[in-house]
């Protein structure tokens, strides 16, 4: 039954890809908040085929953490789920990513469409300009930015090294940061065809102000809330 449901949802998002990427492409003359809002409709699509085909619902913790004006979105990275949901849980957004998945037929196209900061990661410390000046542009345009602090998918109860990109943004444009942990990779692991039916639980943390702090003093408290909320997640999704 798995496979089945997998399937499912897995030639529901074949057929429905196509379909946004052309309409993404038709949003280029509208302004990019705009165009963000039609084209974040595959995201909450997915969300739903999801629900439908593998039975994944998720919950949310600490939604009134949510900051009324732009702030960077530093999260876990556990599966492809958060990459949708975050589009359904949060303000417009856009997201910091390697400039290579905008050459990915279709989904690369529709994603260069929701103005992202696609930048450089080789270009080592011009990548963090290249942030930082992209950033700034994002968020005067009423943007969020989502950055992904441990650079991919980690497996449940596992941690990688926290990049200081986020934190370096976040004091450059005196930004405040809203800390995420989510147990979405014990439903949708990475690079799994198989779903698993349950209930993701999103914790989401009181906002942290950048003001005053250096980056890898705002990298440490952000590491610290996270992991820490990790621990405190339902051992269960079901």
């Amino acid at each position: 039954m798995l496979v089945l449901r997998s399937l499912l949802y897995t030639l529901g998002m074949w057929l429905l890809t196509p379909i946004y990427a052309f309409i993404a492409i038709l949003t280029f003359p509208f302004p990019p908040i705009w165009r963000y809002q039609i084209i974040s409709g595959w995201a909450r699509s997915m969300l739903w085929w999801l629900r439908v085909t593998c039975g994944i619902r998720y919950r949310i913790i600490g939604q009134e953490n949510i900051p009324t004006t732009p702030s960077i979105i530093l999260a876990k990275h556990q599966s492809a789920w958060e990459t949708l949901a975050f589009q359904q849980i949060f303000p417009p957004q856009v997201w910091v990513l390697k400039r290579e998945l905008l050459w990915i037929p279709f989904f690369g196209w529709g994603l260069a469409m929701t103005s992202p900061i696609a930048i450089n990661r080789s270009a080592g410390r011009e990548a963090l300009k290249q942030m930082v000046a992209q950033g700034k542009d994002r968020l005067k345009k009423g943007f969020w930015v989502v950055i992904f602090p441990e650079g991919t998918r980690m497996a449940p109860g596992t941690k990688g090294k926290y990049h200081i990109g986020g934190a370096w943004l976040a004091t450059h444009t005196q930004s405040n940061v809203v800390p995420v942990s989510h147990n979405a990779g014990t439903l949708w692991p990475k690079n799994s065809f198989l779903k698993k039916p349950g209930t993701i639980t999103v914790h989401i943390g009181p906002a942290i102000a950048s003001a005053g702090l250096k980056p890898d003093e705002l990298n440490q408290r952000v590491e610290a809330w996270i992991e820490s909320a990790m621990t405190e997640l339902p051992a269960s999704n079901a």
